[in-house]
């Protein structure tokens, strides 16, 4: 009968040769998150390497939110009706871009997660509209293109305050965790509404005083807030709590 054989000291133990470690990957972001991004950036390339100043200036007046064209003086043709939701994709410049799609990867992500593909670009269509509602019912006969997905992020940023900024990482993708906070759960947490006061100080003051570093341009403050109540307000019509484990 043969003797149990000890390990060698190079060998290794049975618990060492099991699965490796997982490793958590640079880019994981959702697949809705994803599919913004490559838009946003896909058109801004468009924009500046294919088409011409007379071209480019065709799709703004197609696709960026123009309020006066609502004023009745108008004809409303289909770009009146798709524009509300067209001008998200668009960009002042790199900088503009850069800034938005970083904010849209850091609040749009674990929103994404927890809500689900269709859920999301709903609601991502939703913020976007309720944005340019309160710029046009303050501006109505504006004539400068509104452009930019700052009013759905910050729509983002509206729906996380609602979940206290709480993220799970249990399933391997950062979702915000929980139920949804209630108005006056908001208001007790010093955390949110220190969030909120700075968010909404930010905002005004980039807006009325017109300076934002590297982005070229008006400030659409009132955009701005426009999706972040609809984001605040208007979650719980699209939250899903995450599954069971």
């Amino acid at each position: 009968m043969s003797e149990p054989v000890s390990p060698t000291e190079n060998e290794p133990l049975p618990e060492e040769t099991s699965k490796p470690p997982r490793r958590e990957p640079i880019f994981n972001l959702p697949p809705a998150v994803l599919a913004v991004i490559g838009i946003c950036v896909a058109v801004h390339l468009m924009r500046v390497y294919l088409l011409t100043d007379d071209q480019d200036f065709a799709l703004l007046v197609r696709a960026a939110f123009v309020p006066i064209r609502y004023s009745g003086r108008y004809s409303l043709d289909l770009y009146a009706f798709s524009s509300p939701f067209t001008y998200a994709f668009l960009h002042g410049g790199v900088a503009h871009l850069l800034i938005n799609m970083i904010w849209l990867a850091a609040f749009g992500s674990p929103l994404a997660n927890r809500f689900g593909t269709l859920r999301f670009a709903v609601f991502f269509a939703v913020t976007s509209l309720a944005s340019v509602a309160l710029f046009w019912a303050l501006h109505p006969l504006g004539e400068v293109p509104l452009v930019g997905a700052s009013g759905a992020i910050s729509g983002m940023m509206g729906a996380a305050a609602r979940y206290g900024f709480r993220i799970d990482r249990s399933s391997g993708r950062a979702a915000f965790a929980g139920e949804p906070l209630s108005i006056t759960a908001v208001l007790r947490s010093r955390g949110v509404m220190t969030f909120l006061g700075v968010w909404m100080v930010i905002n005004l003051a980039t807006g009325l005083l017109g300076f934002a570093p590297g982005i070229e341009g008006q400030i659409a403050w009132e955009a701005h807030i426009g999706g972040f109540v609809a984001g605040f307000f208007g979650l719980r019509l699209f939250d899903r709590p995450p599954a069971a484990a």
